[in-house]
């Protein structure tokens, strides 16, 4: 790849790039311009981009609880180019000639706010952590790996005319690690949307001052919210248990995982493969048409009952499955406890903003019973002592 023909226009000033710049309206940033580097790339940032991410939701299946949670991760990747151009030109301003931030850095940070979600599958995070461990075991994929793979695939297919040395900076940071943080913050989870007033680069990392602690437990608190209330909501949970199975009766026919080996065929997968597995008339896929179908009617896998794993057992934690709720069935206890701690409510405590949830459905209401009954045998097997806060209630178990 030759060296890029848009380098002049890096040293545009800001009246200049807007003046010159396409912008998408945002309804939380307002207009969003385009520099002139991206737009005249527009196959790269406005074609092929544009049809894979704006098929994914950002919040995979929430919309179906949360009607209004509906934003692609198209309008989410437009808001971190944003943001992260904020972010890094601020840091220019205060500590430009200290850090040796110049434009080039500039359009790096950009482009790869532009393009960090490209990676991703259906249903977001599901995907990766729930679907294909089920059909590829020990695998290791990531969507962040994947990204990388659709960067080059991107450039490849479209002759993008982009130098090979910015585009691995863009890909990675063996240098300036601090402007890699601005977009995907694996040191401390505070991307470039977070604290951007009082950011200041030491030592090659971002940091913040003291006087903003509260405000930093504040975000992980809000954040740990959402994951709850809103991200593993328990009907959210049952949906995305459903899609699984679904897609593993289809993924044999379809060849879902199959894809990720090829990013040809990885860019045509997206969160419309539920209509395409129920417009096949394939007799292989009435299973996998049959249960989006129940998600469809709202006849969802029932949630019976969850408990919060004790922090001394995290660190030791063992997947749970399924016939290991059905192998307690038969277990006894007449032990009788009170609600003592607070980590049998949460572990959301100042020094700790993460929760390790385990939550058991019964796909059938008849089964409720019985699988409420065997997961309470379960704890007390594993710890002793029921960790769950209130029993399943009587009204959930008669159902039928």
């Amino acid at each position: 790849m030759g060296a890029s023909s848009t380098d002049e226009l890096l040293k545009s000033n800001s009246s200049q790039k807007e003046r010159y710049s396409k912008h998408v309206h945002d309804n939380v940033h307002g207009n969003i311009y385009l520099d002139p580097v991206f737009w005249l790339c527009n196959s790269l940032t406005l074609k092929s981009f544009r049809g894979k991410l704006r098929d994914l939701k950002q919040l995979g299946l929430s919309h179906l609880v949360y009607p209004g949670a509906v934003h692609s991760r198209f309008e989410h990747s437009l808001g971190v180019y944003w943001l992260a151009g904020t972010a890094v030109q601020t840091l220019k301003d205060y500590q430009g000639l200290e850090l040796d931030i110049d434009d080039i850095d500039i359009q790096t940070v950009k482009l790869a706010g532009l393009l960090h979600d490209v990676g991703h599958g259906p249903f977001s995070h599901m995907f990766e952590r729930e679907f294909l461990p089920r059909v590829l075991s020990g695998s290791n994929w990531t969507h962040e790996d994947m990204s990388l793979k659709m960067i080059d695939y991107i450039v490849d297919q479209h002759y993008i005319d982009i130098d090979s040395g910015r585009l691995n900076r863009v890909k990675s940071a063996k240098e300036k690690q601090f402007l890699y943080d601005i977009v995907a913050n694996g040191r401390n989870g505070i991307d470039v949307d977070k604290l951007m007033e009082t950011m200041r680069v030491m030592g090659d990392e971002i940091c913040y001052r003291a006087k903003d602690y509260l405000t930093v437990y504040k975000l992980f608190s809000a954040r740990a919210d959402l994951h709850r209330t809103v991200y593993t909501h328990a009907k959210v949970k049952a949906i995305e248990l459903m899609l699984v199975d679904a897609l593993l009766e289809a993924n044999e026919h379809l060849g879902i995982s199959s894809s990720i080996q090829q990013p040809a065929e990885f860019w045509k997968l997206d969160d419309t493969i539920i209509n395409a597995i129920l417009a096949d008339p394939r007799p292989e896929l009435k299973k996998a048409r049959d249960i989006i179908l129940r998600v469809r009617r709202r006849q969802l896998y029932q949630f019976c009952n969850e408990y919060s794993v004790p922090k001394a057992k995290q660190e030791h934690f063992k997947g749970i499955t399924a016939q290991d709720i059905v192998c307690s069935q038969d277990y006894c206890s007449d032990v009788k406890f009170l609600i003592d701690k607070e980590e049998r409510i949460s572990h959301l405590l100042p020094t700790f903003c993460q929760d390790m949830i385990v939550r058991v459905y019964a796909k059938e209401p008849h089964l409720v019973e019985a699988v409420s009954d065997a997961f309470e045998n379960f704890q007390m097997k594993t710890y002793g002592e029921k960790t769950q806060v209130h029993s399943t209630p009587e009204k959930k178990k008669r159902r039928r």
